[in-house]
């Protein structure tokens, strides 16, 4: 056990790698991350003043209600949306989402670099067609 100072040495060191980046994060970055994005919103959403849902639901849980209008259009054949208010909708992201939030750049693209995701609602539907029924 002559190397002991050499292993506990080493391990240390080991430790401080490991753990840098956690303590960078908490001692030299804290608090400095970027605020939320603004998203621009057109003329036609301000004067709706409610989407489907609400703005807060929405905007946490926009994704689920996508996948819940694909599931319910392609397996189902259901394109109706009633909300909680009653209201009915087109299950369309191309004809009922981009109607309103029509300028993807500004509005979907903002908070999707933002978080980092890359969805792939993009693949078939292209940025605001108005599919004609």
């Amino acid at each position: 056990m002559k190397d002991k100072k050499i292993i506990i040495a080493g391990l240390l060191i080991f430790l401080i790698i490991l753990f840098s980046p956690f303590l960078y994060n908490i001692f030299v970055n804290a608090g400095s991350a970027q605020p939320a994005p603004e998203l621009v919103l057109t003329e036609k959403a301000k004067a709706a003043k409610e989407c489907v849902r609400s703005t807060d639901y929405m905007t946490a849980e926009h994704m689920r209600v996508l996948d819940l209008w694909r599931h319910s259009v392609v397996r189902n054949a259901e394109r109706i949306y009633v909300n909680s208010k009653g209201k009915e909708f087109t299950m369309s992201l191309s004809n009922t989402c981009l109607d309103c939030h029509s300028n993807k750049a500004e509005f979907c693209d903002r908070c999707h670099n933002y978080a980092s995701v890359r969805p792939y609602c993009w693949d078939c539907h292209i940025d605001n067609p108005k599919e004609k029924e």
